[in-house]
């Protein structure tokens, strides 16, 4: 039996799967990314983790965080487990390479500021 997973596993559960799908594409150019299916896949599947994590998010720890643009990471979970057959690979590309990053750099800014209000607590 698993244990149950609260909000902070999900966090980092972000934060791990956005260096995964950056790792994946490191040193990769966009046509050699799209060519190589593997790579696709694996990209895919780690955006489908990341906003299945954030959908798991409390809405009152979301709302603390508004620079994070949590509809837009759940909708692109929903995009590629929903409607795999019209994944825009240019859109995936563009999230791994311009919005992961961000993503991850201000979860990783909840994760510590939790972690600190839980050592003054």
């Amino acid at each position: 039996m698993s244990a149950k997973r609260v909000y902070i596993d999900y966090l980092q559960d972000i934060v791990d799967y956005a260096e995964k799908a950056m790792r994946f594409v490191q040193g990769v150019s966009y046509d050699d990314f799209a060519d190589n299916e593997e790579k696709v896949f694996a990209v895919v599947k780690a955006i489908e983790i990341v906003g299945e994590a954030a959908r798991n998010i409390p809405k009152s720890l979301r709302a603390k965080y508004p620079a994070v643009p949590w509809v837009q990471v759940t909708g692109m979970r929903n995009k590629v487990t929903h409607e795999y057959f019209s994944v825009d690979l240019e859109v995936v590309w563009k999230t791994v390479k311009e919005d992961l990053p961000a993503l991850r750099k201000t979860v990783r800014q909840m994760l510590d500021d939790i972690s600190r209000q839980d050592v003054q607590s």
